[in-house]
């Protein structure tokens, strides 16, 4: 359905670059100004404190935000059918305790691991520790993802972030170029100490090359991702080349594991079928029927408890693998 939009679109020049879900996007972000003014405060701030962070303080905050980016994936317009779908109030940031029982899979750790374990190797060498983040929503997400990302260069956990996204407008609310360079704009140009202060900073990245866009056809085609060594090796080889790769939302999930009727104790690692070029993490609030990695009769418990458990949005998983546990 959407490349149909698409292509009638490029078949028609005076509109061929017009995005019919442009206002939409643009007001989910404008609505959810209070929660996006109250992650940056908090960015600011915990920029203050990194300098006398020890480790395990770091990997606090590193944990904390890998919860915030999570939870901001609530925010889908392709669920909610184009309605409004912000982030009301100060956002997930006050809210992490009580989203808690709701986090069915946990391995942020197994992420900090990741990157700290590459931070030591990369110093030996003198060579960069990338990160590559593979985009969902545009909003509130995208706020969340970029605080993160921030976050991954100044507390030296990363150098360099990738950022994935679409060639052109897909589900809704997923992020594009476009989309990428507004939110930027709009946080730079804030009336908000901090909120202006996180916007000036990520330009800077982006001009220094810290950050980087990248988008690929490949994103937009029907291809499982155990295709992509096959389909787009050229991509596939780009990603091995990553220290860690995160993969917000729900449809990346469904691609990764194929969007089959596993059952929910399938290991991660055989859900993907070949596919871990680098360590990843999957970030997902759950919108759609597969879910693997539980223990074994939870997903039973959970469907006689609650029966739209995996389509509610209400629960998540922060979902890793590596290829060591490929092999």
């Amino acid at each position: 359905m959407y490349r149909r939009i698409q292509e009638a679109l490029w078949q028609n020049p005076p509109v061929c670059e017009f995005d019919v879900f442009w206002e939409s996007k643009t007001q989910s972000f404008l609505d959810s100004a209070p929660a996006i003014t109250a992650l940056c405060s908090h960015q600011g701030e915990l920029r203050g404190r990194l300098p006398q962070s020890s480790d395990s303080q770091r990997m606090e905050y590193l944990l904390k935000l890998l919860q915030v980016s999570l939870w901001g994936n609530k925010c889908d317009l392709s669920i909610s059918a184009g309605q409004e779908n912000s982030q009301k109030g100060s956002g997930p940031l006050d809210s992490l305790d009580s989203l808690r029982p709701f986090l069915l899979l946990d391995h942020s750790k197994q992420v900090w691991s990741v990157l700290t374990a590459a931070r030591g190797s990369c110093q030996g060498q003198r060579s960069p520790v990338r990160v590559d983040v593979v985009l969902d929503n545009a909003g509130f997400e995208l706020v969340t993802d970029l605080i993160l990302a921030d976050f991954l260069l100044a507390a030296g956990l990363a150098t360099e972030v990738r950022f994935h996204g679409k060639s052109f407008p897909w589900f809704v609310s997923d992020v594009t170029a476009r989309d990428f360079h507004w939110t930027i704009a709009q946080t730079s140009a804030a009336n908000h100490q901090w909120m202006s202060a996180c916007g000036v900073q990520w330009k800077r990245y982006l001009k220094e090359g810290a950050w980087s866009y990248h988008d690929h056809a490949f994103w937009t085609l029907p291809h499982e991702y155990s295709d992509m060594a096959g389909s787009a090796p050229e991509l596939h080889a780009s990603l091995s080349s990553s220290h860690l790769l995160l993969f917000k939302g729900d449809l990346n999930y469904r691609k990764l594991v194929g969007d089959r009727d596993w059952p929910h104790a399938t290991p991660f690692h055989l859900a993907l079928r070949g596919f871990c070029p680098a360590p990843l993490a999957s970030l997902r609030t759950l919108k759609a029927n597969v879910q693997v990695g539980l223990g074994a009769g939870r997903g039973e418990e959970l469907t006689a408890d609650t029966p739209t458990w995996m389509t509610s949005g209400s629960y998540g998983v922060i979902q890793f693998c590596s290829p060591e546990r490929e092999q």
